[in-house]
């Protein structure tokens, strides 16, 4: 499909400028966020590997947490076991309700994806962090900390692809309804959402490969809840851009057809086929941008600490509230689930 061929201009963009970085100079980037507070030489384990200079490479990093305070440790332990424990109950809700006979349309496959894709981030940072607030050594070692960073950039560079993808598709069910079935089909849905996953790990792998082949030095405590690198992750902008800008084109056809609708009822009826998505659009790349948007102050890692847990906590919890409140269908699907539940 033509209209998906510039996803990968920005992936061959992005492999394009990683060669042309100077690799000494992206060490002191890498040190820079791992050096928050003073170092104290008792959390180091020490290297199998040669040393760099003055510094022990590192095998294992300390990360930080939410916050500092030991008296908040059980109350955010607490908090947050109930987020996950929603966030996994309400998308497997979900998932279960858009399985329906009644609900097989392109849009509800999405969806489904969607679901598990949230559920995956919250599952890649909640139990580490959950673990961390009852634990005083808060340590993951390399290999951990490589894992987390490939999945969460993986994960979240998929959703990118996915919220472009079902852009597509509402614009092709408003701006060309009679030709939607032939377009949308099965095959092209599941083409869709491989090339979404395929563009995530290509993205990931590429930035996760690059960052742990260089060494390490230094102070070895990271001042997240989560392994995340911001001067790499910054990268992942450039690529995200691609598809940011493919709802916004999708979203320009699709509002020039609504216009050209005659009755006010009409036009508000099929905008808000459109709504919902909307919505998760805005805060999953509002809050996303808003990290590395911020500026270099005393409070600026605290707040990025919160949008970050907006967007990989809070937002998989929200997503199936945003879908299933102005969806009937949905709605009835879970209405009749629960019903059937409370009978066991």
């Amino acid at each position: 499909m033509p209209y998906w061929c510039s996803l990968w201009v920005s992936l061959l963009s992005l492999l394009s400028l990683t060669e042309r970085i100077d690799k000494g100079y992206l060490v002191l980037l890498l040190t820079t966020p791992l050096t928050p507070c003073p170092f104290d030489s008792s959390q180091m384990k020490s290297a199998e590997r040669p040393e760099l200079g003055n510094h022990t490479l590192l095998t294992e990093f300390v990360l930080s947490g939410l916050s500092n305070h030991p008296e908040l440790q059980n109350l955010l332990f607490f908090t947050f076991c109930l987020i996950y424990t929603f966030t996994i109950t309400g998308n497997l809700l979900f998932f279960i309700a858009t399985v329906h006979p009644n609900l097989h349309m392109p849009m509800y496959f999405f969806l489904r994806v969607l679901s598990f894709l949230d559920v995956s981030t919250a599952s890649i940072v909640v139990p580490k962090m959950l673990v961390n607030f009852l634990s005083e050594e808060r340590r993951i070692s390399y290999v951990g900390c490589a894992t987390q960073l490939y999945f969460v950039i993986f994960l979240g560079a998929t959703e990118c692809y996915l919220l472009a993808a079902m852009a597509y598709d509402r614009y092709v069910a408003i701006c060309n309804p009679l030709r939607y079935a032939i377009i949308m089909n099965s095959r092209a849905c599941f083409f869709l959402v491989l090339l979404s996953c395929a563009s995530g790990n290509v993205v990931s792998v590429v930035q996760t490969v690059w960052v742990f082949t260089l060494p390490f030095c230094g102070p070895n405590k990271i001042n997240y809840f989560f392994c995340d690198i911001p001067p790499i992750i910054m990268l992942s902008l450039l690529v995200i851009f691609t598809p940011f800008c493919l709802i916004l084109v999708s979203y320009a056809c699709i509002i020039s057809s609504i216009l050209k609708i005659s009755s006010a009822e009409g036009r508000c009826k099929t905008f808000s086929t459109c709504f919902s998505h909307l919505i998760v659009v805005t805060l999953y790349y509002g809050s996303g941008t808003l990290i590395y948007l911020q500026p270099k102050s005393s409070n600026s890692q605290d707040t990025k600490k919160i949008i970050a847990l907006f967007y990989t906590v809070i937002i998989p919890t929200l997503n199936p509230l945003i879908y299933s409140l102005r969806n009937k269908e949905v709605k009835g699907a879970l209405v009749k689930i629960i019903a059937e539940l409370s009978k066991i």
